[in-house]
């Protein structure tokens, strides 16, 4: 089983912005192919976006509420505890616990955040393949 970190853009883009790129994440998830690791501060993190002025209108939009998207991750996302810092820092410290926990879990690490996606090849030094989308993880079964 390949296992995943997920930034909170992602799970947004997935669970909330229904973006093409992340509709093959759910059944990955679901059929056990994928596992998506995160950790409490991810889920926090999550919580607090979820209220951001700009998403509560395309909650509402979509018939969702903040709780709705927070039990889709308690659902699919198995929660592990925080790994110690990884040797790589990341120029935003908001990113650096996706970091953290791709590289204890030398977990393939799924952001379209500039910052993460900078720290490519420092990464791929650490075993942490960056990719902004799951094409390529998720054939069809």
């Amino acid at each position: 089983m390949t296992a995943l970190v997920l930034d909170t853009n992602i799970v947004l883009d997935a669970f909330v912005f229904a973006d093409e790129a992340a509709q093959p994440l759910l059944p990955a998830l679901a059929q056990g192919r994928l596992q998506w690791l995160a950790t409490p501060a991810m889920r926090e993190e999550l919580a607090r976006v979820l209220d951001y002025p700009q998403i509560v209108p395309r909650l509402a939009a979509c018939a969702l509420r903040a709780q709705d998207v927070l039990a889709a991750f308690d659902q699919h996302a198995v929660q592990v505890a925080p790994p110690p810092k990884a040797p790589v820092t990341c120029s935003d410290p908001d990113d650096q616990k996706f970091i953290d926990l791709a590289v204890a879990r030398q977990a393939i690490l799924l952001s379209k955040d500039r910052a993460v996606l900078a720290m490519t090849q420092r990464l791929a030094a650490w075993s942490v393949q960056t990719r902004t989308a799951l094409e390529p993880l998720c054939p069809p079964p």
